[in-house]
């Protein structure tokens, strides 16, 4: 939210400027449009979100009709940062995936970096009905967990197209949670070996003695250099502005830089499938 309420500052800043340029007070604008004057304080505050009526109306107050396409066009960016899950759901988890397909077609590198979970595309059905699932529970959202996994393993098919790359980064840690029952687990690691192999993925996994470059706060996909997706618990932020865009690039420089790739990395995941064949062999039948 913290990117939220800088867009909205900054939006905020820039019609103050344009104000103090023409020499007007914040009543003068105000009593021009029957405004109370608390909005002009409000919104040059960044404490009130101007709509794209007030913008061309304080451009055309400041005789500065020039400046209201791009500050227009701030304010939707600002307003596709953040969205919420239960009303991203409410159509139920193939709409979202649908979603990301579509955002993803647009896509011509992908760099992604995962903590605790396999990333979507390169996921089993099997996990991925999991994850679908629990999202469903949680949130309340329409149970179509079927149609929600087979849209996003249909995701998968960008895999094989020659014009894409991806690069995903993920902790070690990601092979060890129990986020799927064992058997799929064994499913997803094996997965996890061929996707390795694949001639446009490059797969890095942080082993979990390496010191870490920083907190790993929550996974991001960068999707070329334009917008970055990243989720919380309550929402799903789509970043566009180019410092938050920058901080990312840089943070998956450094998580790429401690990760290991090719044998290395085929190594942690087959000691985590030995490990998982050892507690499912201890395991009592029945």
């Amino acid at each position: 939210m913290r990117d939220i309420a800088r867009a909205r500052q900054a939006i905020g800043a820039r019609l103050k400027h344009l104000r103090l340029d023409a020499r007007l007070t914040g009543r003068q604008i105000a009593a021009q449009y029957g405004w109370q004057p608390s909005k002009i304080s409000k919104i040059e505050s960044g404490k009130q979100t101007p709509s794209e009526a007030d913008i061309e109306a304080w451009c055309h107050a400041v005789e500065r009709p020039d400046e209201a396409p791009e500050l227009i066009g701030s304010l939707r960016a600002m307003e596709t940062l953040y969205a919420e899950w239960r009303r991203r759901l409410r159509l139920g988890t193939r709409a979202e995936q649908q979603n990301w397909l579509e955002m993803e077609a647009e896509t011509r590198s992908f760099r992604v970096f995962e903590p605790c979970v396999i990333p979507g595309l390169l996921q089993t059905s099997e996990y991925a009905h999991q994850r679908l699932a629990q999202s469903i529970a949680f949130y309340g959202a329409p149970d179509d967990v079927e149609e929600g996994v087979a849209t996003r393993l249909r995701r998968q098919e960008i895999l094989y197209d020659p014009a894409r790359t991806f690069h995903f980064v993920i902790l070690e840690t990601a092979l060890w949670l129990g986020m799927a029952l064992p058997e799929a687990m064994f499913g997803q690691l094996d997965r996890l070996v061929a996707a390795a192999a694949m001639p446009r993925v490059r797969l890095g996994i942080v082993p979990m003695r390496a010191i870490l470059p920083f907190t790993p706060l929550n996974g991001f996909w960068l999707l070329d250099d334009r917008m970055v997706l990243t989720e919380t618990y309550g929402a799903e932020l789509t970043l566009t502005l180019a410092d938050e865009i920058d901080q990312h690039e840089r943070m998956f420089d450094l998580y790429s830089e401690v990760a290991q790739y090719g044998p290395p990395a085929r190594r942690m995941i087959m000691q985590a499938i030995d490990a998982l064949s050892r507690v499912a062999g201890d395991t009592p039948a029945g």
